[in-house]
């Protein structure tokens, strides 16, 4: 019987460690047609992946751009951009095509993650440490401009933890986000609205992620309580 070759490695370590120290923060495929991922670490760098030749070989892409760890990595879809994060309170826009970072931008805040719409391609979400103030929207065309805020209050926690993460609704219009309370929120970024559209009560414990099915009216979320929660969104 055939068997790709994914299945008989099963998994293969990389042999180079480009970062120099402290531990790998983020990782993820850029949206480009050649096959690549970029990482992030507590070394303050940025390294992208390319495979070539059947192995990965790491490039850096930059080690200066940030003065702290860098949180969040992601790559922008219409242009070789990546874009990172970091707790300095920094977000850059590096160009890997002409090699210099064509977006800085500092804010008020650590940064802990960076998410690109998946439909506007120039928009791009960061979450911070702000209590209130938790999700701050971009547009990269538009330099040192934050487009909106969106927050919530937190009965659990003064503090914002980096295992809390975001995603984007297919159509790219809300944005969900766990808490370190009992529920997620949703948010609709079309409004001038700072507070979530709608909070779900979904878990007994604090809420990581909660997800968006592609296709259908589904929703699922993750907590520290152990149990996985599915949600019809009612049409």
């Amino acid at each position: 019987m055939f068997q790709p070759d994914w299945v008989k490695r099963k998994v293969t370590f990389l042999e180079e460690k480009p970062h120099i120290k402290g531990i790998i923060n983020a990782l993820i495929f850029m949206p480009w047609n050649d096959l690549c991922f970029a990482t992030c670490g507590s070394d303050h760098a940025v390294i992208l992946w390319n495979e070539k030749s059947d192995s990965w070989k790491p490039r850096t892409i930059h080690r200066n751009q940030h003065s702290s760890a860098v949180m969040g990595v992601a790559g922008l879809q219409q242009k070789k951009v990546i874009l990172s994060a970091g707790s300095d309170k920094r977000i850059i826009g590096f160009d890997v095509s002409v090699g210099r970072a064509e977006f800085k931008h500092q804010i008020d805040s650590r940064c802990m993650s960076v998410l690109p719409n998946p439909c506007d391609f120039n928009l791009f979400m960061v979450q911070t440490g702000t209590l209130g103030k938790q999700l701050r929207l971009f547009d990269y065309r538009l330099r040192q401009t934050e487009i909106h805020s969106f927050g919530w209050k937190q009965d659990s926690s003064d503090s914002q933890s980096a295992l809390i993460n975001q995603a984007w609704s297919p159509d790219g219009l809300y944005l969900s986000s766990g808490t370190v309370d009992p529920k997620f929120h949703i948010f609709d970024i079309r409004y001038n609205l700072h507070g979530p559209c709608q909070s779900v009560q979904a878990h007994q414990k604090r809420v990581f992620k909660a997800i968006w099915h592609q296709t259908l009216p589904l929703m699922t979320s993750i907590s520290s309580d152990l149990n996985i929660g599915l949600h019809r969104i009612a049409r």
